[in-house]
């Protein structure tokens, strides 16, 4: 139940955000491939229809053989409460797993999330088939709804995927606090609290080098409170004008099930990170400077 009833309001926030998209025109400078599209449409099935549904009946599984007693025994607790929990159960542990997803052992996971050249609510799910198999908030938040945060997880799950669906969008909702001088201390609480289009943008910037980038920070799911706290935020009010990877920009982009299947399917391009061995694209400039700030330099060993 809880799985069909957030799938439902999942579904209708996309649409109202593709509703925004489309009426501003902006999809039509995606300029996105079949594989985007194949990529993005089969790990957003995939997630809803497999990886949570999975990992939520395997939880409930485990629980009810470990601690049989304690099914709803959580029930009790004020919605705030419920609130706090979730929020370090599955929020800031989201924070770290994203954190981590870009050193070089977890690179491979995470790198088609950033493999899109455009910024929209399609890619908010574009990753590897097995980073959300093992993302820890998943199996953190099964525990909890066996310990009777069901109700709770709904509503909390919804505000989470509105501020994740919108930090995503083309349609940037964040722009009128910055230009709006009255709102100007709006702006100042809300990109603080939560993840704005100009901060997430910054995190998947082609490059650094333009001052809005910052690739290496700008973590936080639906809180940006985490940036903050431990050391990698980044507030400019700005959009970076390219969004991408460097090195598909030189080698040609991966096949859509190699960054979806890696490591069972591996990649044929001469430079890689999905190869046994591979590790993430950084190439030294003219200038001795790196053209593109990422987790370590390419190579196949």
């Amino acid at each position: 139940m809880v799985n069909l009833v957030q799938n439902i309001v999942l579904v209708t926030i996309i649409l109202a955000f593709a509703v925004l998209e489309i009426r501003s025109h902006k999809h039509e400078h995606f300029h996105a491939t079949a594989d985007d599209t194949k990529l993005e449409l089969f790990m957003f099935l995939a997630l809803l229809a497999v990886s949570q549904p999975f990992i939520f009946a395997v939880t409930a599984k485990l629980s009810a053989l470990a601690m049989p007693e304690q099914r709803n025994a959580w029930a009790h607790l004020p919605w705030w409460a419920m609130g706090a929990i979730l929020l370090l159960a599955d929020d800031m542990t989201q924070y770290w797993w994203h954190r981590v997803s870009h050193s070089p052992l977890l690179w491979p996971l995470h790198r088609a999330h950033h493999t899109a050249h455009y910024m929209s609510i399609r890619i908010t799910y574009r990753n590897n088939f097995f980073y959300y198999l093992m993302m820890p908030g998943l199996w953190a938040s099964g525990v909890l709804i066996y310990l009777g945060f069901g109700d709770a997880y709904l509503v909390y799950i919804v505000v989470k995927l509105a501020v994740i669906l919108g930090a995503h969008s083309a349609v940037p909702w964040d722009a009128p606090l910055y230009r709006v001088k009255w709102l100007h201390p709006l702006a100042w609480v809300v990109e603080r609290t939560v993840v704005t289009p100009a901060t997430h943008w910054a995190h998947h910037a082609l490059t650094n080098d333009d001052g809005i980038g910052h690739y290496k920070g700008n973590f936080g799911n639906l809180l940006f409170v985490w940036d903050l706290l431990f050391g990698t935020a980044k507030i400019t009010r700005r959009y970076p004008p390219k969004v991408g990877l460097q090195d598909d920009l030189i080698f040609g982009k991966e096949r859509w099930f190699v960054e979806m299947f890696y490591p069972l399917i591996h990649s044929r391009r001469a430079h890689s990170a999905l190869v046994p061995g591979g590790r993430a694209y950084e190439e030294a400039a003219d200038d001795g400077h790196a053209k593109q700030d990422a987790p370590a330099a390419v190579s196949k060993t």
